[in-house]
């Protein structure tokens, strides 16, 4: 127990809920590199953003050249299947042998041929590379709507198919759309099939997360609806 310093320090490489927020250069690596040092450990929370969904890298905390000591995964390592995992160091797992521990479910076989059989087709269709082209492709899109509608568009972010859409109710102040105006266009969008949700502080973010199969046509047609 580290009575002296922090217990530890939880971080996504890109915050999911919180409106697809990066975080500036080498600010995660020192992060954790600092908690370590005072004795805390370091946990990267991939459940949103990892399993190839930035695309460039499998796990978005490689990107950051960060070194955890616990990751945390949950959805995409299921593709809809309810699973979730964890996966630390000998040492950290270990200290399960102190006290005892028991999960009724844990290390259900079901789940664990859910999980190996996502990373299997990941693997053998290339989807991480699929990921990173089309990722760069949508958020190219996305860019252009924000060139033609800075009024409206206050931010383009994101990696891969973890993007989001800062709305605005103004370019000069970037003061957030109204929430009632948020929701009402993710009706409308529904309304013409393209499901997207929003997060951020304001919930003035659209978050654009398609599943990894979806192609440059239906990317050109979620954009599409999205406009009009």
């Amino acid at each position: 127990c580290n009575k002296s310093g922090p217990a530890g320090i939880i971080m996504e490489g890109i915050q999911g809920a919180g409106g697809a927020v990066q975080f500036p250069k080498n600010f995660m690596k020192e992060a954790f590199e600092t908690v370590r040092a005072k004795g805390g450990v370091c946990i990267s929370d991939e459940v949103q953003s990892g399993v190839a969904r930035t695309g460039e890298h499998f796990w978005a905390f490689q990107g950051h050249d960060a070194r955890p000591d616990i990751v945390t995964m949950a959805k995409s390592i299921g593709n809809g299947f309810p699973l979730a995992c964890v996966v630390t160091t000998p040492a950290i797992a270990g200290v399960l042998n102190r006290a005892t521990y028991f999960n009724t479910y844990g290390g259900n076989a079901l789940a664990a041929q859910a999980g190996t059989s996502v990373l299997r087709i990941i693997k053998e269709e290339g989807l991480q590379k699929k990921v990173h082209e089309n990722g760069t492709y949508m958020i190219k899109l996305l860019m252009g709507l924000k060139n033609r509608f800075p009024n409206l568009v206050g931010d383009v972010r994101g990696k891969g198919f973890m993007c989001g859409i800062e709305l605005i109710q103004e370019q000069a102040t970037q003061k957030p759309m109204d929430a009632d105006c948020v929701s009402n266009l993710i009706e409308q969008c529904k309304d013409n099939s393209v499901i997207m949700g929003n997060g951020g502080r304001w919930g003035n973010v659209l978050r654009w997360t398609p599943p990894y199969c979806i192609t440059k046509e239906d990317i050109d047609f979620a954009v599409a609806v999205f406009e009009d």
